[in-house]
């Protein structure tokens, strides 16, 4: 979250020095403040699955260094915003040693999703996780429907259909 805070505070100080009225300054302040609470609703310490008891649940394992998450964010942000009013919850689980590293990553490939930092790869262990990304299909019963290891673009009709599948929309 420090290099959020730092470009947020770079973009008031600028936005101030460009123009010095009062309509800027609070916009940019506003702006700020939006963003601290984004990522403080986003990123929470302790992950618990009963939380979303009923709810279909996509828990994405990501890294900063992984290739192919950079494709898989885009298009789970596309999957929240589509399927969360029929019940579809994504959690990222990051599993980077350095936290910074995961900030920078969200800062290139913002989530409009959960994100989970498992500091102690707990999680990570738990799912028996293998590869980046890594991925688990969770269906309103608890139980996992579907898991798959990398994140193929030209698999994301497949990915999509068993998220329809599991929301028990038709396909």
């Amino acid at each position: 979250m420090g290099d959020m805070m730092t470009r947020s505070l770079n973009y008031v100080s600028s936005q101030t020095t460009q123009r010095r009225t009062g309509y800027v300054w609070l916009g940019a302040i506003a702006v700020f403040a939006g963003l601290l609470q984004v990522n403080a609703a986003r990123a929470s310490d302790e992950f618990a699955l009963d939380d979303y008891a009923g709810k279909v649940v996509l828990i994405d394992f990501w890294a900063s260094w992984c290739g192919p998450c950079r494709k898989s964010f885009p298009w789970m942000n596309a999957m929240q915003s589509k399927y969360a009013d029929d019940g579809l919850v994504i959690v990222a689980v990051n599993v980077d040693n350095d936290l910074a590293e995961a900030n920078r990553f969200l800062s290139d490939f913002p989530a409009e999703f959960q994100i989970h930092f498992d500091d102690d790869k707990s999680l990570a262990r738990q799912y028996e996780v293998i590869a980046m990304p890594s991925s688990f299909l969770i269906g309103r019963d608890g139980q996992v429907v579907e898991k798959h290891l990398g994140f193929k673009v030209l698999k994301q009709d497949e990915y999509e259909a068993a998220i329809r599948t599991a929301l028990e929309l038709e396909n």
